[in-house]
């Protein structure tokens, strides 16, 4: 049984390549007993099921919208695949995500996840394989399977990446502190909490067109995003919520740098947090995005949700139940 997670990229230019590494993956896990979820494009799922069988014991397929819309999600859907299925001593996961339609942000955060499964699911029996068709991805992302992953496949043979990069080194290269912009209305945030959480109501109840729920997420992301501030010793920052390029953006900074980020922090789920402060893990579920900065001149958390934030929460929340624990 294996002992740790194990984490490979697969690069393949042609159906038969993807079928190379995916038949034997899936049939030798049914032989060992090892639960297999099949994560990828649905056009890669019918070749699959063709040649595997589409009645398969032991092997649950997932549309990318099953994992969650988001990185985050994603990492914490398959977390819990495993958390269901650890009886089993060992699972296997193809996670292969949809590309098209995706923004160059939203690909270099699903560049960031793959750093991050690294650490967040290495006390993990995961073995997972993780697809790139050259036929769609970018060149630039294919360079980054290779510093990501510690080993990339073909067929059946694995070899370790010559490019691969620690994780936290990974992270580093790709983030730069935030500049905080400048607005005439920034809210001083003085130690009191509830002062925060009105401000933030009231001004996203505008920008997100009275939808409720969003409200309400939003203002739990930044009120946990201020408490983790405050647990490191920041008890002054300035906090400023705007409308920008269809989403509402929040911004916190403070003249205070923090002793230490970790890089991705708000991957851990609750309940495996090993170091004080982590945290933001409910944010990072929220939030479209999430950056924490910091340096000598100090520390930044900028978190935004779409102005139409209703179908992505209930995104999360499906991602939650098909794949809860």
């Amino acid at each position: 049984m294996r002992e740790s997670f194990l984490h490979q990229g697969c690069i393949y230019g042609s159906d038969a390549e993807f079928l190379a590494m995916a038949v034997p993956f899936v049939q030798d896990g049914q032989r060992r007993g090892e639960p297999v979820l099949v994560a990828t494009t649905r056009p890669n799922q019918e070749l699959l099921r063709e040649v595997i069988g589409r009645e398969t014991e032991g092997v649950e397929y997932a549309d990318d919208g099953h994992l969650g819309h988001r990185p985050p999600q994603h990492a914490t859907a398959v977390h819990r695949y495993w958390s269901r299925h650890q009886d089993a001593g060992a699972v296997r996961v193809l996670a292969e995500p949809e590309w098209t339609g995706r923004s160059g942000r939203e690909i270099e955060a699903f560049n960031r996840m793959e750093a991050a499964l690294n650490i967040v699911l290495a006390d993990t029996q995961i073995w997972m394989i993780c697809p790139y068709d050259t036929r769609v991805v970018e060149a630039e992302v294919l360079e980054d399977v290779r510093r990501t992953h510690p080993e990339c496949v073909v067929g059946s043979r694995a070899e370790p990446s010559s490019q691969f990069m620690a994780p936290e080194e990974f992270a580093r290269s790709r983030s730069s502190p935030q500049a905080q912009g400048i607005a005439a209305d920034l809210f001083r945030f003085e130690g009191e909490l509830a002062a925060v959480r009105r401000y933030v109501l009231n001004t996203a109840t505008a920008l997100l067109r009275s939808d409720e729920d969003a409200v309400g997420m939003f203002g739990i992301a930044v009120g946990e995003a201020i408490t983790y501030l405050a647990r490191q010793g920041v008890d002054r920052a300035a906090v400023w919520v705007r409308p920008a390029a269809g989403r509402v953006v929040c911004t916190l900074h403070s003249d205070t740098p923090l002793d230490h980020v970790n890089p991705f922090v708000g991957y851990r789920l609750p309940g495996v947090i090993e170091q004080p402060g982590e945290g933001l893990w409910l944010t990072n579920q929220i939030c479209e995005w999430l950056d924490v900065t910091s340096d000598a001149s100090g520390c930044t958390i900028e978190l935004a949700m779409p102005a139409e934030a209703a179908d992505d929460l209930r995104r999360a929340e499906n991602s939650r139940l098909s794949f809860g624990s």
